[in-house]
């Protein structure tokens, strides 16, 4: 059964990741746009083989971005928009919660869906690296936070931005299959981008109170974003963070039990928190040679 839905997949060098993703929404969705940032390794050949729409994006700097350009952009007709990565994979009871979800008359505007961690060849059931995200929303009822603003080099795409919804937010309990096919050293590469830009993002918050002009608000009782955002607020003034989160993870939350692959999945956790405070003590003495 095709599902009127569009699916709007973000893409960048994504050849290791998109066959398997696409092969999840073949023959399930109405539409599936693939946003591609001039993909150089064959990305956007793959994902029109596929019977894939290819929309290049051009990122100047600043907001918006990609997902949040495509929202504003596209000529979506219709009702209901899944928001995917190229290395996410929609598994067949997934799509049975979702066909349920938005056939129903008083559906809330959008739906947590769990992304689902897998690492090293094998699902995680333990170590608390899985979070859920507002991924499927109805047109016109949800937009990207809008953050701190990146320069034309930055990254193009939303990272830690979560959906700001107008109205209730519903939850599928189906996770998605999350794994990254392009090994180790893209992944440490690209965890280094992202600490550099949450180094940015911390300082905007100790300097102005907010994330931004427009973010969730951090809630101890919220939903799993605000939830997610009042840790963070907590932890950017704890010392010892890097290790508090090895613990949370690898004893806190039974990392251990994951073997070797959660050593080493919660060691890389503690080394981007690591990155991204010592970062944060770089960026402070910038604007203070800047100052004088």
């Amino acid at each position: 059964m095709t599902l009127p839905l569009t699916v709007l997949l973000a893409a960048k060098n994504e050849a290791a990741n998109l066959p398997k993703c696409l092969a999840a929404l073949a023959g399930r969705v109405e539409r599936t746009v693939v946003i591609d940032s001039h993909s150089t390794d064959g990305s956007a050949g793959i994902a029109r083989a596929a019977g894939a729409e290819v929309v290049p994006f051009d990122y100047s700097g600043g907001y918006p971005k990609k997902r949040q350009w495509a929202l504003e952009t596209l000529a979506i007709s219709t009702d209901w928009i899944l928001l995917l990565d190229a290395d996410e994979v929609v598994p067949p009871a997934l799509w049975n919660e979702i066909a349920v979800a938005i056939a129903a008359p008083d559906a809330p505007a959008a739906f947590f869906i769990t992304k689902g961690f897998h690492f090293l060849g094998r699902r995680f059931r333990f170590g608390g690296f899985s979070f859920a995200a507002v991924l499927l929303i109805r047109r016109g009822k949800g937009r990207f936070e809008e953050l701190v603003s990146d320069s034309a080099g930055a990254l193009d795409m939303e990272i830690h931005e979560r959906v700001i919804v107008d109205g209730a937010i519903g939850r599928l309990n189906t996770p998605l299959i999350h794994d990254d096919f392009k090994g180790l050293e893209a992944y440490i590469d690209r965890h280094n981008r992202y600490s550099t830009w949450e180094a940015k993002l911390r300082l905007e918050f100790l300097t102005s109170g907010s994330y931004g002009r427009h973010s969730v608000h951090p809630k101890l009782f919220g939903n799993a974003q605000e939830r997610r955002r009042w840790l963070k607020k907590l932890a950017i003034r704890t010392p010892g963070e890097s290790f508090l989160w090895f613990a949370y993870h690898y004893v806190l939350r039974l990392g251990f039990l994951e073997g070797r692959a959660g050593w080493i999945a919660c060691r890389l956790r503690s080394d981007y928190i690591a990155a991204v405070r010592a970062k944060m003590i770089e960026l402070r003495r910038q604007h203070v040679r800047a100052s004088q």
